[in-house]
């Protein structure tokens, strides 16, 4: 029998409960007084970052667009005019399950799928057939090499380093005397200028700073290698950390644009009504091309604080999550190929599980047999320069080859007794806490 997936999950009971987190040592969870997350301020407003861009050649800003991060200079352009949501995004990491990287509902688990990033970012985007320019490195890391591209000057390069993170202050003043001189190293500045923003709009960690395996994932972008691996993964590691008690870090603009268009905001027919909530987010200045302009309504205006945002997600049903956006129709989602062949996300940090065969309704394939916990630890931080390392680097990239693709569709074929047996399977996974 053929069913639209979205109406025939409304038909199943709930497979597990959020409550299942609380079984996990030092979940959040379990701390119902937690009003902000751990390292919030580090999100505050860059003061330096705006007059920087705005004295950019256009030359330069050729090159950023060249290399794909055009929706990137445009948040970092508006990020100051950006006021982040946070308890709506608190309220979302308390249901972040460090195992399976992803948000668990009452019907239903999600997570952030790399096609959605990318496509929510602008960028490249990862096709089958090219896993030779994933962006990642086997090898130590000197980051004054990378850097030596920008200047040379030892008290430059002194400045802009420091332990095993690179701060992007000296960097932003390298570029303004730069380009306030009208120097023509146009390639230079907007190298250093592809540090800044995807720093603070992808990479954000530590205050003003980036690490040394994050400077060198955006250096390979003017290379022409894709990075969205490396994005999804830093921000999966985040989201663990700070469900585990630990700071958050990642793109939390990322997270905020996911959760604007699967449970936050709605086109409307009525042109004429613009959504107020919706003008100091993110999705004010890239919503236009993922099909959601202003003019949107918002499902969620009514919750506000941190206990609204609690009971409102701990309580969200199939119907309140828009599984499908306009932006993914028709889009294709890479899958594993088959049980077994685990896909991790690549970065220079660490490897981070991926598994996007858990979310049917999400993806839009139909449901078999629920999909066994990966072998893998969810997060394995990496060691680069060891013969492990890159054993394991290499095993990761050959499951990338050999994995399956699916196209969304807008319906699937069910059957009502396998998906009680997905059900029952689902009941009996126990939540286990990450180990490094």
């Amino acid at each position: 029998m053929k069913r639209s997936f979205l109406a025939f999950a409304e038909d199943i009971p709930p497979y597990s409960s959020p409550k299942a987190l609380s079984a996990i040592p030092g979940h959040i969870y379990t701390l119902p007084e937690l009003q902000i997350l751990p390292s919030q301020r580090r999100f505050s407003k860059v003061p330096w970052l705006v007059p920087m861009l705005k004295l950019l050649p256009p030359s330069s800003i050729g090159h950023l667009k060249e290399w794909g991060l055009s929706t990137v200079f445009v948040l970092a352009k508006n990020y100051n005019k950006m006021v982040h949501a946070w308890e709506s995004v608190t309220a979302m990491v308390e249901l972040w399950h460090p195992q399976t990287n992803s948000f668990v509902f009452p019907e239903f688990e999600a997570t952030i799928l790399l096609e959605e990033l990318e496509i929510m970012l602008g960028l490249p985007r990862y096709q089958r057939g090219e896993e030779p320019i994933i962006s990642y490195t086997v090898e130590q890391i000197n980051s004054w090499s990378i850097l030596a591209y920008i200047t040379t000057k030892k008290t430059d390069l002194y400045t802009m380093t420091s332990g095993m993170h690179v701060h992007l202050l000296p960097i932003t003043q390298w570029i303004t005397s730069q380009c306030k001189r009208k120097t023509t190293n146009y390639t230079a500045i907007a190298k250093a200028a592809a540090i800044c923003i995807c720093g603070v709009i992808l990479f954000p960690e530590s205050d003003d700073a980036i690490s040394f395996g994050n400077l060198s994932i955006i250096d390979s972008i003017s290379e022409g290698m894709k990075i969205g691996q490396a994005v999804l993964g830093f921000l999966y590691a985040g989201l663990t950390s700070a469900a585990l008690g630990g700071p958050f870090y990642g793109s939390v603009i990322a997270l905020e644009l996911w959760m604007g268009m699967h449970i936050q905001f709605r086109i409307v027919e009525d042109l004429t009504m613009e959504c107020k909530t919706k003008l100091n987010h993110p999705l004010a200045y890239v919503g236009g091309r993922l099909h959601m302009s202003t003019r949107a309504w918002c499902k969620t205006a009514q919750v506000k604080g941190i206990q609204a945002w609690h009971k409102y997600l701990r309580n969200l049903t199939v119907a309140d999550f828009d599984m499908r956006p306009r932006f993914m129709h028709g889009r294709i989602i890479h899958l594993p190929q088959r049980t077994g062949l685990a896909l991790r996300l690549l970065g220079n940090g660490a490897l981070v599980s991926y598994n996007p065969n858990r979310y049917c309704l999400q993806c839009g394939v139909a449901r078999t047999v629920v999909p066994l916990l990966s072998h893998f630890p969810p997060i394995q931080e990496r060691k680069r320069g060891d013969v492990q390392d890159e054993r394991d680097m290499r095993s990761a990239v050959v499951h990338w080859e050999g994995c399956a693709m699916s196209v969304i569709q807008a319906e699937v074929e069910e059957d009502n007794d396998v998906t009680k047996e997905y059900v029952e399977a689902l009941k009996k996974i126990q939540p286990v806490v990450r180990t490094n």
